[in-house]
C-alpha cells in the first residue's frame, strides 16, 4: 500500500512538560488508523503537529514521501489533508450549504480577481462548488438542512455537517478527533460504518475514546500513554496487549 502519512521520532515539550516523546507511526492509503490513549495521552498534540498548529521540538513528518518543513493548518487543504474539530468549528452566522462550501476552496479554479469582477468563468465555478457541496450534504442524508443555520439543528446533524465540510475538497487523508462525542449510539453505528465507506477514497486517522468503535472500524491501532507509544498492532493485538490494560485500568494485567 502507499504510505500517504509518516511521523518519525517526534518530540513536543511545553514549558518542561513532554507531551510527546519520540513518536512514530505510518498512515497507509486505504486505510483507518485509530490514536487512543487516555487524557492527556498526547493524541490532540499529535493532530496539533500534523497540522501545523505545534511545532515539534525534534523530529520528521512526511507527506507523501516529502518532508513538511514549516507547513501552516490553511495549507492541510492544499496538501489533501482535511481535519474535524472537537468542537466543531461551524460558522454561526452561514448557512449549513455555506459552512459546506467553505471546504470546497481547493477545488476551485477562478481566481479571487474573476470572482471579485463577476466573470463567468467565475460563476460557472461557483456554481460548480455548489453542486459538489450539496452533492457532499445528500452522500452524508442531510441536504434537506443545507438552508439551516447550525444553531438551529440537532449536534448529531451538526456534526454531520462538520463532516461534510471536510470531505467536500476531497482530502486523501481525513483527520478526525473525537467523531463520535456526544452522539447516540444508533448515530455511533452509522459513523463507523460511513467511516469504512470512506477509506476506500481517503486515508482516515481517527482519535476516539470509544473503544468499541475503534476496535470495530479501525485496520491499525497506535496506543500513546504519557506522550509515548506503548503498542502498535491490529485491534484484536491492542485489545489484549498488557500494556495498554494497565494504561487504562491503571493495574498490570
Amino acid at each position: 500500500m502507499t504510505q500517504l502519512l509518516s511521523i518519525e521520532n517526534v518530540t513536543v515539550r511545553f514549558d518542561g512538560l513532554v507531551a510527546l516523546r519520540d513518536v512514530g507511526l505510518a498512515v497507509e492509503a486505504g486505510t483507518v488508523l485509530g490514536v487512543i490513549g487516555p487524557n492527556g495521552a498526547g493524541k490532540t498534540t499529535l493532530f496539533n503537529v500534523v497540522s501545523g498548529f505545534i511545532r515539534p521540538e525534534t523530529g520528521v513528518i512526511r507527506w507523501d514521501g516529502v518532508e513538511l518543513r514549516d507547513h501552516q493548518p490553511h495549507s492541510l487543504a492544499g496538501l489533501g489533508i482535511a481535519r474535524t474539530l472537537q468542537g466543531l468549528g461551524l460558522f454561526p452566522g452561514l448557512t449549513v450549504l455555506e459552512n459546506v462550501l467553505v471546504g470546497a476552496g481547493r477545488l476551485a479554479r477562478s481566481g479571487p480577481l474573476s470572482t471579485l469582477l463577476g466573470l463567468r468563468r467565475a460563476a460557472r465555478d461557483e456554481a460548480a462548488l455548489r453542486e459538489r457541496a450539496m452533492a457532499t450534504l445528500t452522500e452524508l442524508g442531510i441536504a434537506d438542512v443545507h438552508a439551516a443555520v447550525p444553531s438551529s439543528l440537532p449536534y448529531g446533524i451538526r456534526k454531520r455537517v462538520a463532516l461534510a465540510r471536510a470531505l467536500v475538497g476531497e482530502p486523501r487523508l481525513l483527520l478526525l478527533d473525537e467523531p463520535a462525542s456526544g452522539l447516540a449510539a444508533e448515530e455511533i453505528e452509522e459513523l463507523g460504518d460511513r467511516i469504512r465507506t470512506l477509506a476506500a477514497r481517503a486515508a482516515v486517522v481517527v482519535v476516539e475514546h470509544n473503544m468499541d468503535l475503534v476496535m470495530r472500524i479501525c485496520d491499525r491501532i497506535v496506543v500513546l500513554d504519557f506522550g509515548e507509544v506503548i503498542a502498535t498492532g491490529a485491534p484484536e493485538e491492542i485489545r489484549s496487549d498488557p500494556k495498554v490494560v494497565e494504561a487504562y485500568l491503571g493495574v498490570p494485567a
